[in-house]
């Protein structure tokens, strides 16, 4: 099995690190050649508005997009979240726009507003140490998304089917939970293709 992680900016080689530590093989993504060649993909911080160009001028998004309709797991966390969703409060930068939730950009404050919390995710019995770093805060879901975590009271940790996404950045901290539960649908999906090929 295969993760990529796009490698436009931010924090790739952690997200690789983190997967690469559960004894899974983690390659850089910048082309759909590559992309083709992955069990599941993960969308890493950074700035949101130069993803979302350099995604467009690549023709990556198309490419992302067809493979998430086909079923491929796709994982954002913080600019990934916000590529992920349909809607990016007074926006209309480009995104993948995959996942039915709203966000707001940076609304958990500037980058020295940072902070780390303990938070509750379901299915985990110990709390997860969330890190933000000029966070989205996850406005609206859709009825088919699940919230797995809130701060706050708003939703930080959101699944919709083979979409996974959070405000924070677990690839920050030495707790590999979150990544092995994208693992796991990772490897769900290979193995759905794998029998369909029979």
């Amino acid at each position: 099995m295969r993760i990529g992680v796009l490698s436009y900016q931010g924090a790739v080689s952690e997200h690789i690190d983190m997967v690469r530590s559960l004894g899974v093989e983690a390659v850089p993504v910048r082309d759909a050649a590559t992309l083709a060649d992955v069990d599941g993909l993960i969308l890493p911080g950074g700035e949101s508005t130069t993803h979302g160009k350099l995604l467009t001028q690549f023709g990556l998004d198309r490419s992302i997009r067809a493979a998430a309709e086909c079923g491929m797991p796709v994982f954002g966390t913080c600019t990934g979240l916000i590529l992920l969703a349909r809607e990016i409060v007074g926006s209309a930068q480009p995104r993948l726009g995959l996942m039915d939730i709203s966000v707001e950009r940076n609304a958990f404050g500037r980058q020295v507003d940072s902070f780390e919390v303990d938070l509750n995710v379901e299915g985990m019995g110990e709390p997860f140490p969330g890190v933000f770093i000029r966070a989205p805060i996850i406005r609206q879901v859709a009825s088919e998304v699940s919230v797995l975590a809130r701060f706050g009271g708003e939703p930080v940790f959101v699944r919709q089917a083979h979409l996974l996404g959070c405000a924070f950045h677990p690839e920050l901290t030495s707790d590999a939970r979150i990544h092995a539960l994208f693992v796991e649908m990772a490897s769900d999906y290979r193995a759905h293709n794998a029998e369909k090929r029979g």
